[in-house]
């Protein structure tokens, strides 16, 4: 919005109709005339080509108000570009995470190097050639992200960004030449009832007792959480520490993922945490980023890691302490309160559909996910689930884990590409289908064999029972009949949402149970949380914190044999897998009952995603993952691309 003040009443209405093709609102106040080549003209990049337009007019229009399809944006630097933030203090001690957090290039008034020159949102005066001597201009933010210390402004003079202060002056010689300024979101949106993004600059030029003024409005960029349309970048695992017997199978994982990326095409290496021994990578971070428009039309990126809001979980600190730098911020968000599952709050349970549209809505960057216990009404921290609709663009939606023991998303469904008008399937995970591999084995003659054909761990038995003794159990129907029947409601929610048919629903064989594994040294490993021990004996140890966290489900019991029962994986889970290319999928070695040389499970896995484009490959996460109650995808975490632009394009 432009507001200019006239001395002399009698011109103002004609030289407010020149200014209309600009937008400008005139206010007549005193009582002598300036030449209208002092209106100021502040342009950004409005129309998101990547550029400013100072002389024609792409850039005019709209500048002054801000919606989906129209409106500059701005980044929130919470990178370190020069990698400048401590994580210890001036006597070597860990700094708290508060501190942590509270370092990044939107912390200082410096423009950090090159890159983080790159992060500005540059904006640009178009030169008034007529300022006479005398005359100067000033540019500051205004507004409720000014008020919040939200925005911060910059000027390139000589070549060089310094600072530029609210009561710092343009000279009339710049006024004339036009200037470059740079602004920067000094952090990302949490909460858009406090502060929604916005930022307001406001450039004044004021001659003798005459000022006048242009507002462009900007948006911070939102963060955004990755979709699996965005092909895989980067691979993230733990490699645990320790001479047991844990140590060593995790780091054979470690190993083996390693493989199979390579194998799949991503030409970047694992990146491993090291520090803390927190097996689940997935759980404690969620890799997002925010973009821009970049020059030549090009997206220019900054990732940003939301740590879980679990300020108990350690690892978290890792994000600080090692991925923070150049390009990549990190992101902590608060703590849980009442009614909040601690284990609901990990990033397991945090997954995203695909971008689409339905019924004139659009979804440009996709729609969150988490899991909820509707038996109890306990949901993910509010901080986080604020902080996740505040970014307004992928509206989080709550489905039913109340039947999980541990109650993420990834245990039962995930989001697949595919070769079709919609781009993308739903797979989820299919116990009926499960049993009836089971049923029919028994049929032709093999009920004697053994469930699982893992082989015994270096200290733990491998399962010993057979499918007969499995399908003997009326709790193993129950307990997959109940998980059926929560993935057919959940199911029915997507299907509502997004307008997916039967025919784009990729059904996964898999089984459920709320049992321990009939075998030695096994009993009760199956009712433990993912919480991220160091070692599988410590899984024990955990189990009464988990409990105290309400780790575990309270329909159990309440509500009779009827009830909800908390679940998890009885075969390994086919769907929490990883993404590795549009066309390779890696999942949990499946060790299900071997008839004539072929396990029955992984050749009705291999059946299915082959139908669905891809080729599937396996990895060994059972003494690893699948004992702990997640399974490979529980274990990793993937950086995508994210050049596609969240806003609507032409």
């Amino acid at each position: 919005m432009r507001t200019h003040r006239w001395r002399n009443v009698a011109l103002a209405t004609g030289i407010a109709g020149m200014l209309a093709a600009t937008g400008a609102t005139a206010m007549a106040e005193a009582d002598t005339p300036d030449a209208p080549a002092h209106v100021p003209d502040l342009r950004a990049d409005v129309n998101r080509d990547g550029s400013i337009d100072v002389e024609g007019t792409s850039d005019s229009a709209g500048e002054n108000t801000w919606t989906a399809r129209r409106g500059a944006i701005v980044l929130p630097t919470v990178d370190d570009d020069a990698k400048r933030c401590p994580v210890k203090d001036a006597r070597g001690r860990p700094l708290s995470d508060k501190k942590l957090a509270q370092c990044n290039d939107g912390s200082d008034t410096k423009i950090n190097g090159t890159r983080d020159a790159a992060d500005l949102a540059r904006l640009r005066t178009v030169p008034l050639t007529g300022t006479p001597a005398g005359s100067h201009g000033t540019v500051k933010a205004i507004g409720a992200g000014a008020r919040a210390g939200k925005a911060r402004l910059f000027i390139k003079r000589d070549g060089r960004w310094s600072l530029l202060r609210a009561t710092d002056r343009l000279s009339a010689a710049e006024l004339r030449t036009g200037v470059e300024l740079g602004v920067e979101a000094t952090d990302v949106v949490r909460d858009a009832r406090k502060w929604n993004g916005e930022v307001k600059v406001r450039f004044t030029v004021t001659g003798g007792d005459t000022s006048r003024s242009d507002d462009v409005v900007l948006r911070t960029a939102p963060v955004l959480t990755h979709h699996h349309l965005q092909r895989a970048e980067e691979v993230l695992v733990t490699k645990v520490k320790g001479a047991g017997s844990y140590g060593r199978d995790q780091r054979a994982f470690v190993k083996e993922l390693a493989a199979q990326v390579k194998d799949a095409g991503i030409g970047k290496p694992l990146t491993t945490f090291t520090k803390y021994g927190d097996p689940w990578a997935q759980d404690f971070v969620e890799p997002a980023y925010a973009s821009v428009p970049g020059p030549g039309g090009k997206q220019h990126t900054m990732r940003v890691m939301i740590r879980s809001a679990q300020p108990d979980r350690a690892a978290g600190r890792e994000l600080f302490e090692k991925l923070r730098g150049p390009d990549v911020g990190v992101v902590q968000v608060g703590k849980p309160t009442a009614n909040e599952e601690w284990t609901l709050n990990s990033m397991g349970n945090l997954e995203t559909i695909p971008p689409y549209t339905l019924n004139g809505k659009s979804y440009p960057a996709g729609r969150i996910i988490q899991g909820y216990r509707a038996d109890s009404g306990a949901k993910p921290a509010k901080s986080m689930r604020t902080f996740l609709s505040s970014q307004g663009v992928q509206a989080p939606l709550l489905l039913d884990t109340s039947w999980l023991s541990v109650g993420h998303v990834d245990e039962f469904v995930q989001f697949l590409p595919a070769d079709t008008e919609r781009g993308w399937r739903i797979g989820v995970a299919d116990p009926a289908a499960g049993v009836e591999l089971l049923r029919k084995a028994k049929r032709d003659g093999h009920g004697a064999m053994k469930m699982f054909s893992v082989p015994r761990g270096s200290d733990i038995p491998a399962p010993k029972e057979t499918i007969d003794q499995v399908l003997a159990k009326a709790s193993f129907h129950t307990d997959n009949k109940v998980a059926a029947e929560r993935i057919e409601a959940n199911l029915a929610i997507l299907k509502r949402e997004t307008g997916v048919t039967d025919a784009e629903i990729v059904r996964v064989p898999g089984l459920y149970t709320r049992d321990s594994y009939e075998s030695e040294g096994l009993s009760g490993s199956r009712k433990l949380r993912r919480m991220g021990p160091q070692t599988l004996e410590q899984f024990s140890q955990l189990r009464g914190a988990d409990e105290a966290r309400g780790g575990r489900g309270s329909a159990d019991g309440a509500r009779g044999a009827a009830a909800v029962r908390p679940n998890s994986a009885y075969v390994p889970g086919a769907v929490n897998g990883v993404l590795l290319s549009p066309t390779r999928y890696l999942a949990p070695k499946q060790w299900g009952p071997v008839v004539g040389g072929k396990d029955i499970f992984t050749e009705a896995v291999n059946s299915v995603y082959a139908k669905a484009g891809f080729t599937t490959a396996y990895i060994d996460d059972w003494y690893t993952y699948h004992l702990g109650m997640g399974e490979v995808h529980c274990g990793t975490n993937t950086l995508r691309d994210a050049r596609a632009p969240w806003w609507p394009t032409a």
